[in-house]
């Protein structure tokens, strides 16, 4: 059995084929960077239409990869939401027309469910496991039972994490992305230099919130200044804030319901010193933190094939009127 998934959430235009054993055949990714970055962050207008300009050549060169004709697809997965809606629907009207075209079952994936189960490409992960999912637009906290059984525990109440990080970067213009500008220039900085707040670290639940911890930057920055001199260690201080809350809250989600496995996806968990919290905390604790590789964190058609495929085994597909979303309820 051949799978295609296709994910244009946001401005990374992808499109993979697994077999059913779970191997790759191609996974190509052409990302907007080098675009976007010119403004700052994603303009969503421009993303859109560049995945219309993209995704019949991504298309190609994925089955020329696979060495594959598209009579050979067996199931047609697409991310259809959430995400910025005209991108969304680059790929998903993409994918309708290509499931019409050969007759094959459309399966309709949620774009954070696919970064939740995007270990399952390269590790077994034994169920139950709780699942952060942290990138530019999502900061949640799932506990998964099952392929495709899972309970959302927390999300963030306003910025996402990989949010915050944008637009702190945008702000002191070190460029985008915002998460990598920052890690890379942490990476020599002092974390205890600034004592920024944790917000909602000693709340008992497992919901998130960053805007706070934002202002307090700003704030910092307007009283004290920001130069080269301190920037390494004013940007570690900030970094390790983050990450602290992202994995206090995760591992008491997973003591919390007596889960022993985490499992750690997106954009913001290819940062190394997220990695290294959730190793050091997570031993003491004797968790077993599982990450996607880097290329498995950003967002892949790849995660939404081995998503998708699995809905289909549970008897879930779609139909060719399928809505996309910029925002999606967890089901």
């Amino acid at each position: 059995m051949i799978i295609l998934g296709i994910d244009t959430s946001c401005d990374d235009t992808s499109i993979a084929l697994l077999n059913d054993g779970g191997r790759i055949l191609s996974n190509i990714v052409s990302s907007q960077v080098d675009i976007h970055k010119l403004f700052g962050g994603v303009v969503p207008e421009i993303a859109s239409r560049k995945h219309i300009e993209l995704i019949d050549i991504i298309f190609r060169n994925a089955m020329e990869e696979a060495n594959i004709e598209a009579k050979d697809i067996d199931i047609v997965c697409v991310t259809s939401g959430p995400g910025l809606i005209g991108s969304v629907l680059a790929g998903l009207c993409f994918a309708k027309g290509l499931s019409l075209s050969i007759d094959k079952p459309l399966i309709a994936v949620n774009h954070v469910e696919a970064h939740a189960m995007s270990i399952f490409l390269e590790k077994e992960a034994n169920f139950p496991y709780i699942a952060l999912v942290v990138s530019g637009g999502h900061t949640i906290i799932l506990l998964l039972e099952d392929f495709c059984v899972y309970k959302v525990l927390g999300t963030t109440r306003d910025d996402a994490a990989g949010e915050a990080f944008d637009k702190i970067a945008k702000y002191i213009g070190i460029g985008y992305p915002g998460g990598k500008a920052i890690e890379d220039i942490a990476k020599k900085g002092n974390k205890e230099y600034v004592q920024f707040p944790r917000p909602m670290m000693d709340n008992n639940d497992y919901d998130f919130s960053f805007s706070g911890l934002k202002t307090s930057f700003l704030n910092y920055v307007k009283k004290h200044g920001i130069n080269d001199e301190n920037m390494s260690d004013i940007l570690a201080s900030f970094q390790e804030a983050i990450c602290d809350v992202l994995s206090h809250k995760t591992i008491k989600a997973a003591k919390d319901f007596n889960v022993k496995r985490i499992i750690v996806g997106g954009g913001v968990a290819a940062n190394n010193r997220l990695r290294e919290i959730f190793v050091e905390k997570g031993e003491k604790e004797l968790l077993n933190t599982l990450f996607s590789s880097p290329k498995f964190c950003t967002d892949n058609g790849a995660m939404v094939a081995i998503t998708g495929y699995r809905h289909f085994q549970r008897g879930i597909t779609s139909g060719l009127d399928v809505k996309a979303f910029s925002r999606m309820k967890m089901i």
